[in-house]
């Protein structure tokens, strides 16, 4: 059972590199062809199922750096920063056995080795707020809706040039209905800077 689970962890931690390898390349897709090229690497994980994607530039973009909670009537987040940039985002359905916090946990283990990584913010499950609201008015994306014991959210700042914050949210409905969120915003320099 030991060899399983360790084998089970190392085909994950290799599709977790396939994915943080990708990810810098997609925004090199500008002048450079259709998309999917660039989307088809990330496809190639083979325990997830893409649900869908998008790329847009933004302007003022809210970045979540806390809790959601309502405020007289209102869902607000405990803090956040607005952000200018292009933003790349994916949502998958996570299969075969795998659950969508594993492949989140791999993914911020390879963070945490990552000196140009750093974590902003994390919640795990009713400390993240209510997962409906995650799922509707935040993501925009109904299948990101489950259980509030099983929702996990982290963002990150990888620095450079350019910066980027990295995103990502996990959400479970059942065993069989694993879902991953992922949002890599490219941060626009500011005019000031």
């Amino acid at each position: 059972m030991k060899l399983l689970n360790l084998v089970r962890l190392s085909r994950l931690a290799f599709c977790v590199l396939i994915i943080l390898v990708s990810m810098p390349r997609l925004f090199a897709a500008t002048d450079e062809g259709p998309e999917n090229d660039y989307l088809s690497r990330l496809i190639s994980f083979p325990h997830a199922v893409e649900v869908s994607s998008f790329r847009r530039d933004v302007i003022g973009y809210e970045v979540p750096l806390g809790a959601l909670k309502k405020v007289r009537g209102e869902w607000r987040f405990k803090n956040s920063e607005r952000l200018s940039g292009l933003l790349i985002g994916y949502t998958w359905q996570i299969l075969d056995g795998f659950t969508a916090s594993q492949v989140m946990s791999g993914i911020q283990d390879e963070l945490a080795a990552d000196p140009a990584a750093e974590k902003l913010f994390y919640c795990a499950g009713r400390a993240c707020g209510h997962s409906a609201q995650w799922a509707n008015r935040v993501f925009r994306e109904r299948v990101l809706y489950g259980r509030e014991d099983m929702q996990r959210y982290s963002i990150y700042r990888l620095t450079g040039d350019p910066e980027y914050r990295l995103l990502m949210y996990s959400a479970a409905r059942t065993e069989d209905r694993q879902y991953l969120r992922m949002e890599l915003l490219r941060v626009e320099k500011k005019a000031s800077e």
